[in-house]
């Protein structure tokens, strides 16, 4: 990174002085989640490294390094590419419509060759939140709380949410959904208009469930409400998970010795029931102290947006931040059988690099919001410009 008039020293003076303004407490519990999903993936893999904890271990330390590098972006470099990385998100998700990767009946890839594949849709997450916050950073708080200016986001947010879901991928949908519609509500949105949203939305869940749901879906969502109806079936999963959160007790059965995920009863592991693997093993206590890792970090990047001046700052820092903790609430309440099973992992304790690689890079622009809290971001005449 080069500035112009400065000398070498300078330089490096000047990026020194940006990386010691990062949050230390913050990066310290984002590595204790990390290494407690290296930990378990050690201990389910049968004390061994191979196949998932090395790599869990190698994937975060490149996104921390990247996290870090993002940081010391200026935020109104992040202002100015919100547009473009949202409009290349769209397109790119209009591409997996046409040419994407069909696995195991979905079509949500886009196939690279030698460079191997990725989801379009997880671009998409951090395109949305900067679109939204560098098209309210434009409005006045009249116009951000009830106006026409309201049909913008919501087409914004509607189109890929509507891609997404008929990829199909409904966790991410709905990520996609709420993550948009928080960004809307922290703009400072009308209550009538957040009611009279809520009733549209209670409305509307018996015609989606019936007309919109694919089959698996609508049997995702019996399953939930009943999962003894098909125990070694579509309810496996819940009943599984549920036995490993109820036999880790207060203080669990001791590491490496939870027979759930050990005998391999409990599905997928060490990726979506994770949080039951740790349950097993550390109880009540341990999934607590893992919960107040998560709880800090939402609260330490609460209050980094807080701290901005400018309102693009804030709303991408707190858009950022409403999808961790989604990714976080929606995913205990699957493992616990209080939602239905959508595939959404838990943040840096699951093992998979594109959600990790996401998480991180929003991270660094919540960095970025707290290194530079005190800069201006210019609004233009025009919102959408």
């Amino acid at each position: 990174m080069t500035f112009p008039g400065l000398s070498s020293r300078a330089e490096r003076g000047l990026l020194f002085d940006k990386l010691s303004r990062v949050d230390g407490v913050f990066c310290l519990a984002l590595c204790l989640i990390a290494s407690a999903g290296a930990l378990m993936m050690f201990s389910i893999a049968g004390s061994s490294w191979e196949p998932w904890a090395a790599n869990h271990i190698t994937r975060f330390g490149v996104a921390f390094l990247l996290m870090l590098a993002l940081a010391v972006i200026d935020l109104r470099v992040w202002a100015l590419i919100a547009y473009p990385l949202y409009a290349l998100s769209l397109i790119l998700l209009i591409a997996v419509e046409l040419i994407g990767d069909v696995r195991l009946g979905a079509q949500r890839w886009l196939d690279l060759g030698p460079l191997g594949s990725f989801q379009p849709s997880e671009i998409m997450k951090l395109g949305l939140v900067l679109a939204l916050g560098r098209y309210y950073h434009g409005l006045s708080a009249e116009q951000a709380r009830m106006s026409w200016h309201l049909l913008v986001p919501a087409l914004m947010i509607g189109a890929p949410t509507l891609l997404v879901a008929h990829q199909p991928d409904l966790g991410t949908a709905v990520l996609l959904a709420l993550t948009g519609l928080s960004v809307v509500v922290l703009a400072g949105l009308s209550w009538k208009i957040i009611l009279a949203g809520m009733a549209f939305v209670a409305a509307a869940i018996p015609p989606s469930y019936m007309f919109v749901l694919h089959e698996y879906q609508r049997q995702r969502v019996l399953t939930f409400l009943d999962p003894e109806t098909d125990p070694s079936g579509s309810g496996y999963h819940i009943l599984q998970s549920k036995i490993a959160l109820g036999s880790g007790g207060l203080l669990g059965k001791g590491y490496g010795l939870g027979s759930q995920s050990q005998l391999n009863f409990l599905p997928e592991k060490q990726t979506d029931f994770i949080f039951a693997t740790l349950a097993e093993e550390f109880g009540f206590v341990g999934c607590a102290a893992l919960l107040l890792l998560y709880v800090a970090v939402i609260f330490m990047s609460l209050r980094t947006a807080s701290l901005a001046h400018s309102h693009f700052g804030r709303l991408t820092a707190a858009g950022v931040t409403s999808t961790f903790a989604l990714y976080v609430l929606i995913n205990g309440a699957m493992v616990m059988g209080m939602a239905p099973v959508v595939g959404v992992p838990m943040p840096l304790l699951s093992y998979g690099g594109s959600v990790m690689l996401t998480v991180m890079i929003g991270f660094g622009l919540v960095q970025s919001v707290r290194v530079h809290r005190y800069s201006e971001v210019t609004a233009s005449k025009s919102s959408l410009i």
